[in-house]
């Protein structure tokens, strides 16, 4: 069992900073392939940023260059730092880590945090 806990989100004016962080509980998280999505109002989930268990990193197009992922195994916990941000980055913000065991798919999903960027 995994339990996923993100914090670090709030109000941020267009071209600010925010970092997010999620902690993880459990004893896979340095096999897990982890990642930070978004969903908007009216709108569908979205991966932003991933990161495998060998921390190779992936990001969604509108977020390439402004947002950096990483991971701390020895803390188990990922962060999703947030540079340059605008307006339609708003929304609620879910951590999610997916690991196999035995054939088995796992995949566990943090309850969110808000980020609104507005003036």
């Amino acid at each position: 069992q995994v339990q996923l806990v993100e914090s670090g989100g709030g109000l941020v004016q267009p071209g600010g900073s925010l970092r997010l962080s999620c902690a993880a509980s459990g004893t896979i998280f340095s096999i897990a392939n982890l990642g930070w999505y978004r969903q908007a109002p009216g709108k569908q989930r979205e991966l932003v940023a991933g990161i495998t268990s060998g921390s190779r990193t992936n990001y969604a197009d509108s977020v390439k260059g402004r947002f950096t992922i990483s991971r701390d195994n020895a803390k188990k916990m990922v962060y999703l730092q947030m540079n340059s941000l605008k307006p339609e980055d708003t929304a609620v913000y879910y951590c999610n880590a997916i690991y196999y065991l035995n054939h088995d798919k796992y995949d566990y999903w943090g309850q969110g945090t808000q980020v609104t960027v507005s003036s």
